[in-house]
């Protein structure tokens, strides 16, 4: 079993969840948060599954599925209530995890990995 690729696969799937409840049952800072992370999240997803077809793409699809997890589900928390304050250090987290996917994708393309 590629757990990655379900892990990614998942992920995609609680994006459109997120996106379809920031677009139809949240309104305001929510419902932002939630189309923000939804967007993130869908993108990385797809992201992933593509880096695992390339060789080497096996750790930054990695890093795209639990970057994705860390920044927006810090998002999603944020949108169902949960003080900023609590969590403020998980949306950077997740946004350096994912740059580092896609730097740690682009060493390996120019190594031809």
């Amino acid at each position: 079993m590629n757990v990655i690729g379900v892990l990614a696969a998942l992920s995609g799937a609680v994006a459109v969840m997120a996106g379809a409840r920031g677009a139809h049952g949240a309104t305001g800072e929510a419902a932002e948060w939630l189309r923000t992370g939804s967007h993130y999240q869908m993108v990385h997803a797809v992201a992933a599954l593509v880096a695992m077809g390339l060789p080497g793409g096996r750790w930054p699809a990695l890093l795209f599925v639990v970057g994705a997890a860390f920044f927006a589900g810090s998002l999603y928390a944020m949108a169902y209530g949960v003080p900023a304050r609590a969590i403020w250090f998980v949306t950077p987290l997740g946004g350096l995890l994912l740059i580092a996917g896609w730097v740690w994708l682009a060493i390996g393309m120019m190594r031809g990995q």
